[in-house]
């Protein structure tokens, strides 16, 4: 079993954005990004944190505008229209999840796609859906991150049968975009799939995003296939663990990402990678 490291991986591409922002300030520019948060969500305090903390290690320019639980949507869209049209802004994240009271379609759709460096706009995710070969715009960050773990270990990605556990806008469905734009084959199982068992064990890679501890087991894999694992659940125990029974199918698949240190680490660096994109399109860098 290979393990496929995402801290190791992702701090190759750290090495590599900090050129580019290097780059970036020889031309008086520093990538900003504006991250809007809504209430005190302990999950996103930390998501935050993380972000303003690797943003500072690339040496971009991260700050956060944070309302209270109470903030009208009516005040946030305005908000984020005055983001829109500071020209000293180049990207805009809104911190998800909102407050029931706020619409957080509505609020994604205010932001301009050509900030929008989560990649939820549907200008952009049609951008995506409708490319054809190389496309070089905005990624969704944890699939791009995805694709880059598969690449920067060695494993084929052309040509493959992929099975996506999952259809979220977030991970399952621009997933397959993505692996479309690769030249594999893509399948989307849910809850809805019938003989997923089947399904899952004729993958070459599978992709977990099902949002349960531990579903994966023996009965779904084989000896030839690789694993990402998505998901961050807890076990019986409280420990940190993903959607594959990582103990139970470890010593039997080709290759799989840990949980914690697979995909987490890639999704905020592919993150500020979306962020050095915008930075230079409105800048007119190619």
């Amino acid at each position: 079993m290979k393990l496929i490291d995402g801290k190791k991986i992702s701090s190759e591409i750290k090495e590599e954005l900090k050129k580019e922002i290097v780059f970036l300030k020889t031309k008086d520019i520093v990538p900003t990004l504006v991250i809007v948060q809504v209430g005190n969500n302990q999950a996103s305090n930390v998501y935050v944190r993380n972000k303003i903390k690797l943003s500072n290690e690339l040496g971009a320019n991260t700050s956060l505008l944070h309302f209270d639980e109470d903030v009208t949507e009516e005040h946030l869209l305005q908000e984020i229209k005055n983001l829109n049209e500071d020209d000293t802004v180049n990207g805009i994240l809104v911190q998800l999840p909102l407050p029931k009271h706020i619409d957080e379609n509505k609020i994604i759709e205010h932001i301009s796609p050509i900030k929008d460096v989560d990649c939820f706009h549907l200008e952009n995710v049609g951008k995506l859906w409708t490319a054809k070969n190389k496309y070089d715009g905005l990624l969704p960050c944890t699939p791009a991150g995805i694709i880059e773990l598969l690449k920067r270990s060695d494993i084929q990605i052309a040509g493959k049968n992929v099975v996506i556990l999952g259809r979220s806008n977030i991970v399952g469905k621009p997933m397959a975009a993505l692996f479309l734009l690769e030249n594999a084959t893509p399948t989307i199982c849910h809850s809805k799939t019938q003989n997923i068992k089947e399904v899952c064990s004729k993958a070459d890679i599978l992709i977990i995003s099902i949002g349960q501890a531990k579903f994966i087991t023996k009965d779904y894999v084989s000896s030839h296939m690789d694993v990402i694992d998505v998901d961050m659940d807890r076990d019986e125990n409280n420990k940190l663990c993903g959607g594959a029974d990582f103990e139970n199918i470890k010593d039997i698949v080709n290759s799989i990402s840990p949980v914690p240190g697979g995909v987490g680490p890639m999704t905020i660096v592919m993150l500020m990678k979306n962020l050095i994109t915008v930075c230079k399109i409105q800048n007119k860098i190619s």
